[in-house]
């Protein structure tokens, strides 16, 4: 586009382009005149700068109240996330160091490692036991030709 307002044509329609418009109504590097707000009432000028008012201060102290409460219920939610979050031996991953011997901690830390043996012995052991009860109908009993 051509900002010299000269005529362009194009597949024998002739255009003419100008420069585009700014939003702006001052030139750049010109501010806007401020925005003055109305005179303060003479009740706000009355009063010393140091001064509070007896609703100010009972307005503070509900707020002021109402904050505290509000972080003692996200203190106590938060506890509460701690202590859920909080691994504990038990638990896979949940590994505590103390100046106990190695023996004694290797036992608490691999207590899932033997529970996970466990089950991995049950579940093919009762694999086994299907297997061998299959064997039995199929070829001891004839129950099912395959």
């Amino acid at each position: 586009m051509l900002s010299s307002g000269r005529p362009i044509s194009t597949l024998g329609v002739t255009t003419i382009h100008m420069a585009k418009r700014s939003r702006l109504t001052a030139r750049p590097g010109q501010r806007a005149p401020l925005q003055r707000t109305a005179a303060r009432s003479d009740a706000a000028t009355e009063r010393l700068a140091g001064k509070v008012t007896a609703a100010e201060m009972a307005r503070a102290a509900e707020l002021e109240a109402a904050i505290l409460a509000d972080e003692r219920t996200a203190n106590t939610s938060r506890e509460i996330r701690n202590r859920v979050r909080k691994p504990t031996p038990d638990s896979v991953g949940g590994v505590t160091y103390s100046s106990v011997p190695l023996a004694v901690r290797a036992s608490e830390e691999y207590a899932y490692v033997k529970r996970d043996l466990r089950r991995i012995a049950l579940v093919g052991g009762l694999l086994i036991v299907i297997l061998a009860v299959l064997e039995v109908l199929v070829n001891g009993m004839h129950l099912f030709t395959l």
